[in-house]
């Protein structure tokens, strides 16, 4: 069973990960403001994931105060970097779609990877 510490050492390896993979490699024509906010909304998807809340778009902005506008912004340029996936799953009411999105596999293997003794 992981320990407290466990869960903040794998919290601040996958901040590492994160600000490696965003501010080390940036995408042509792409600001350093562009790559903070991308670094900030993988932060808070992770934040999310943990607490098992879906990461949708409604989601992001009752959490944040975003527009959906201003929160896909960031969230495109990560599905873009690969750091996301994106899907579809049904939204709150059930009758509609919306929006889903997965923090990518490759990023967790990484995450695995770097946390193991």
């Amino acid at each position: 069973m992981p320990t407290s510490f466990d869960a903040r050492w794998q919290s601040i390896t996958f901040s590492s990960l994160a600000m490696s993979e965003i501010m080390d490699n940036p995408v042509e024509g792409e600001t350093p403001q562009a790559r903070l906010k991308q670094l900030g909304m993988l932060s808070l998807l992770y934040t999310l994931h943990l607490a098992n809340i879906p990461l949708t778009l409604t989601n992001i902005t009752e959490k944040t105060g975003l527009t959906r506008g201003g929160a896909a912004e960031p969230i495109d340029q990560l599905v873009a970097r690969g750091l996301l996936r994106e899907g579809w799953a049904k939204n709150a009411l059930g009758r509609g779609k919306a929006r889903e999105f997965e923090i990518s596999d490759t990023l967790f293997a990484r995450l695995k990877q770097a946390s193991s003794p």
